[in-house]
């Protein structure tokens, strides 16, 4: 179909009903004919758009190369992709939900520990007395680096978090983390603590465009925004 408008939504939780609450509110209601496993969706009033569910890592994919034209996730996924994926995404409006800071959190019985500069002290310890690298579990390798380094740390290794990043340190997987969190409660919950100036990034929801595709979507865009 000539100008066809892709648009990708987060395909599960709260993230998905609140980009659908978000389009409802402008009179965009996304309609489907298949179950809840259905992946796909048509937008009422607009037969020239489809919706694709997609995992909101997927999405800032999907729009970097092009193959959707619009589509919501994350901040913090934005800015954890590689520069050259940023460069192709534009941020058209920050939304009013998905919000979450990304910070580096640290065991309670670190008592000596309440700042990075801190931490610093820490890895330099274990670099000279255990010989080894304070190691940072972490979903967040981007950003993380970039903070970490930006801060004057240098002497730690990061370790890939596959899942329940929590409880890395517990199970001697790592020494401290960076994870994503709205509350504070599941960090909480498992005896850490987020340093007083671990923050690392205040993320939200973003309307977000493929810079391809900006000429065709201008009119669709004045219903969003």
């Amino acid at each position: 179909m000539k100008n066809l408008i892709t648009i990708g939504l987060p395909s599960k939780g709260r993230l998905k009903e609140n980009s659908i609450s978000f389009f409802e509110k402008n009179n965009l209601k996304p309609t489907s004919n298949g179950g809840e496993r259905n992946y796909f969706a048509q937008v009422e009033n607009l037969p020239n758009s489809k919706i694709i569910y997609l995992h909101a890592k997927e999405i800032i994919q999907r729009l970097g190369d092009g193959t959707i034209d619009i589509g919501i996730s994350g901040l913090d996924l934005l800015q954890e992709s590689s520069i050259n994926l940023q460069k192709k995404i534009e941020i058209k409006k920050k939304l009013d939900f998905g919000l979450a800071d990304v910070v580096v959190a640290i065991p309670n019985d670190w008592i000596d520990v309440q700042t990075v500069a801190d931490l610093e002290e820490v890895s330099f310890d274990f670099r000279d007395k255990k010989n080894t690298r304070l190691r940072v579990a972490t979903k967040y390798p981007n950003l993380t680096n970039n903070f970490l380094v930006s801060k004057g740390i240098t002497q730690y290794k990061l370790v890939p978090s596959l899942g329940a990043t929590e409880t890395y340190p517990f199970i001697g997987s790592s020494e401290i983390i960076t994870d994503i969190t709205s509350t504070g409660k599941t960090l909480k919950d498992n005896n850490l603590r987020v340093l007083k100036d671990g923050y690392i990034l205040n993320s939200q929801a973003c309307l977000l465009i493929s810079k391809k595709k900006v000429a065709t979507l201008r009119s669709f865009l004045n219903l969003l925004i």
